[in-house]
């Protein structure tokens, strides 16, 4: 009895085992979800993560979430389709259909029932500096050179109001939002440049606004070109449609805590920021 049994149960053996062989070679392999470094890599883990599991569910895959070592290197990251969706700032989505050409867009962000993303020049509350003007000859803080709010659009307006870098003392890139914040409120800086949600979380502990830039629309996310158009479609539905769901205040409020919903974006949406970023390449 137990001789027969066993080529039956052999044969069992390797009927399921190729079942479960194949069942692992027909997985989908798991999508790459790529940041830029705005802030640190383990809190952009924390804010992101849910929406990377709410995107694995609507398409039914593993995402894994990627932080780039710098705004330049989500920038080329994105380009090289070495990640499958991307978020990216303004500036830097303007760079990557400049480098790369034109991407699939998901949506943007809409913050407080806006899709509009703005930035702030800040100081000491015990500063002495109270007009753009008054930042000729001291020490100012950039975020990463690609950084929109931390950089491009602050630049343009420093020296549209006679502030060029020449002007200053000293300026240095220092990589994240909020080690400008940091820089200013300890004194190795005079002012920086940062978004809105960091003047607003280090307030409380001194940081002024000196001035708010204007608008330029908000963070948005893209998808790599060989994308199916049909996955590409269903990601962009189930993204607009998460303000609609029981969790989704949740999912979207762990990325911003001022975010409403994703809504429908175009290229076009950013054409005011273009014009800006080559009047400050061309140096006018």
């Amino acid at each position: 009895m137990f001789a027969t049994a066993r080529p039956l149960l052999f044969t069992l053996f390797l009927v399921l085992g190729g079942f479960w062989v194949n069942a692992a070679a027909e997985s989908p392999a798991p999508l790459t979800f790529g940041i830029h470094p705005y802030l640190p890599a383990q809190e952009l883990n924390t804010r992101f993560q849910p929406l990377a599991d709410y995107i694995g569910k609507t398409l039914g895959r593993t995402v894994n979430i990627r932080v780039g070592r710098d705004y330049e290197e989500h920038i080329n990251a994105t380009g090289a389709n070495e990640v499958d969706i991307a978020f990216m700032g303004p500036a830097q989505y303007v760079k990557l259909v400049d480098a790369y050409g034109p991407r699939p867009l998901l949506a943007r962000l809409e913050v407080n029932g806006k899709p509009e993303l703005f930035g702030a020049i800040v100081v000491r509350n015990d500063s002495r500096i109270h007009t753009l003007a008054g930042l000729k000859g001291h020490r100012f803080a950039f975020g990463d050179p690609d950084s929109t709010m931390s950089h491009i659009v602050p630049q343009a307006m420093m020296a549209e109001a006679g502030v060029p870098l020449a002007a200053l003392s000293e300026y240095k890139f220092l990589g994240a939002h909020k080690n400008v914040a940091l820089s200013v409120l300890s004194g190795d800086y005079d002012a920086g440049a940062v978004k809105m949600e960091i003047l607003d979380e280090y307030a409380a502990r001194g940081l002024r606004l000196l001035v708010k830039t204007p608008a330029v629309s908000e963070h948005l996310l893209v998808v790599r070109p060989d994308m199916p158009a049909g996955q590409v479609e269903k990601l962009r539905q189930a993204l607009l449609n998460l303000k609609n769901l029981p969790n989704g205040a949740q999912v979207m409020q762990s990325i911003n805590k001022g975010m409403t919903a994703f809504v429908p974006v175009t290229d076009a949406d950013y054409d005011n920021l273009r014009t800006l970023m080559r009047s400050v390449e061309s140096g006018k």
